[in-house]
């Protein structure tokens, strides 16, 4: 005689948990320690938001301020005063239009040729068939650590024929082995059947670099492109070494003259108002402060602007073309 053992009818089976619940569930409690630990954090955060930016918030509020007040240092919350002369008489000193053309026109250019240098030699010094590979990206390198000196450095440049020249801002930041390092680590990381496939369908190593290898580098190229464009933007020394024509001076080297030359500079401002009647009050007279704030602003909102745009694509760049060990 066999026994049959009774089932328990079988229970619908209900919906299954969503990600949300299912995070909840397993989300273990929150304890005081936690909660201290966070707001810690938040606190140190903030505060170091603050540090950071309330250099050029200051700078901002100075320049759109009554530039008596801002002369005096009364001017650090909010502005004061507010007007923006400032900006429509500082474009009316001498040269600064034509140096904000050659800064924008040396970053402009100097990145797109920094950038395709060193993905082409970051690119080609990963090729084992390159003649003495070996040898020309140690020769690279090296001269991260070396160099001649200014002396030699600027007999090179008038023996080229590059001082007072435009090209002096472009030709010699071409070739950077920082940015070849980190192009060619990137370049070692992606899957090396990419160039094979495209060799047995008869690419050249230039078709392989063009059309295969160029347009997965946008992660480190823009890496390499905010790294040049910001050396380029804030570059001044090659305009007090090289240039003496004033037709080619750059705005942070402008910069650099109005900081030393303000009280001179300020009442040629004035004076250039008063013909043109823009100028009636204390409030809105030029100063040395509302010189020095102005241009500066104009400098460093262009790099401002840059960053966020770059942003995804630098954190990616810079970890994927880290030098590994």
């Amino acid at each position: 005689m066999t026994t049959t053992t009774p089932t328990s009818p079988a229970v619908p089976a209900g919906p299954a948990p969503t990600n949300e619940e299912h995070r909840r569930v397993s989300k273990p409690p929150t304890t005081v320690s936690d909660v201290l630990f966070n707001g810690v954090n938040y606190i140190f955060f903030a505060l170091l938001v603050f540090v950071c930016a309330y250099p050029f918030y200051y700078l901002i509020i100075n320049s759109v301020s009554a530039n008596d007040l801002s002369a005096l240092g009364d001017v650090r919350l909010w502005p004061q005063g507010f007007h923006l002369s400032n900006y429509a008489q500082v474009f009316d000193l001498p040269g600064l239009p034509m140096a904000a053309v050659i800064s924008v026109a040396r970053t402009v250019l100097g990145t797109i040729a920094t950038v395709l240098a060193a993905a082409f030699l970051g690119f080609m010094f990963t090729q084992s068939r390159l003649w003495g590979r070996r040898f020309w990206y140690r020769f690279t390198i090296i001269t991260m650590y070396f160099s001649a000196g200014l002396i030699p450095l600027f007999i090179i440049m008038k023996t080229l024929g590059l001082t007072n020249s435009f090209w002096v801002y472009i030709l010699p930041w071409v070739v950077q082995p920082f940015y070849i390092i980190l192009v060619k680590t990137y370049v070692e990381a992606m899957p090396e059947s990419l160039q094979e496939a495209a060799e047995l369908d008869g690419a050249s190593i230039f078709q392989v670099f063009s059309r295969i290898y160029l347009p997965n580098m946008t992660p480190i190229l823009a890496t390499v492109a905010i790294f040049s464009a910001v050396a380029q933007w804030n570059s001044f020394q090659d305009t007090l070494i090289y240039i003496t024509d004033q037709s080619l001076y750059t705005l942070q080297y402008l910069l650099y003259m109005f900081i030393n030359q303000a009280s001179s500079l300020a009442q040629a401002a004035q004076a250039a108002g008063g013909n043109i009647g823009a100028i009636a009050a204390a409030a809105t007279s030029q100063t040395p402060t509302s010189i020095r704030m102005t241009v500066s602003v104009l400098v460093v909102l262009p790099i401002i602007f840059i960053y966020p745009l770059f942003q995804r694509y630098f954190v990616k760049g810079i970890m994927l073309g880290a030098v590994k060990g």
